[in-house]
């Protein structure tokens, strides 16, 4: 998924790949937790108590088990409210976009020259949302104002990070999961 973000966002936008490369890799890194919550928002039913990715499904309890239900209920309060949205995938791709492209992420060389981009792309997101719901003008703030929203969600879920960090002795994580976030696993030397 990181890389098919990249190559989304180096042809829905030349600017981005004009960014440093670090820059680049610290925003589809750094943003890669949001991004995932709105891809498996558009694939879950309103009130449901699962979330869908690719072929699988999650329930709820599961992932009461592995985060706090405090973290949960946000998430999935999130998620509800942005599906009441209606957002249509290229909606959903320009928010991506706009997540994606955050010069508040940790680590960015140049933030202005993301600001720049993503001042591009928020305009782009007014146009769309105006255009698909022309009946609904709240839609593009109510839209904007879910980015603080998200970003806690992201921050929070950064916190359980660093605690699976911090214990992943005791921890089995999956392949995947570790590699995504930088998590070392039980029998790999630790870098």
């Amino acid at each position: 998924m990181l890389r098919s973000s990249y190559v989304l966002l180096n042809s829905a936008d030349p600017g981005f790949s004009d960014l440093t490369q670090d820059d680049q890799l610290r925003l589809i890194k750094n943003g890669f937790f949001e991004v995932w919550v709105m891809h498996c928002a558009k694939l879950t039913g309103q009130g449901e108590n699962t979330i869908t990715f690719s072929d699988r499904y999650i329930t709820r309890h599961q992932i009461e088990l592995m985060f706090d239900y405090e973290f949960v209920l946000a998430l999935f309060n999130f998620i509800n409210s942005i599906n009441s949205l209606n957002l249509n995938d290229s909606e959903i791709g320009i928010f991506c976009a706009v997540i994606l492209l955050t010069s508040e992420r940790v680590g960015i060389y140049d933030p202005k020259a993301i600001d720049r981009i993503q001042e591009r792309l928020i305009e782009a997101l007014k146009i769309a949302t105006v255009k698909h719901h022309p009946g609904e003008p709240n839609t593009f703030p109510m839209l904007m104002m879910k980015l603080p929203e998200l970003r806690s969600l992201g921050a929070k879920h950064s916190e359980h990070l660093d605690w699976f960090r911090a214990n992943w002795t005791r921890l089995s994580v999956p392949a995947l999961f570790a590699e995504i976030f930088d998590i070392p696993r039980y029998g790999e030397p630790e870098q």
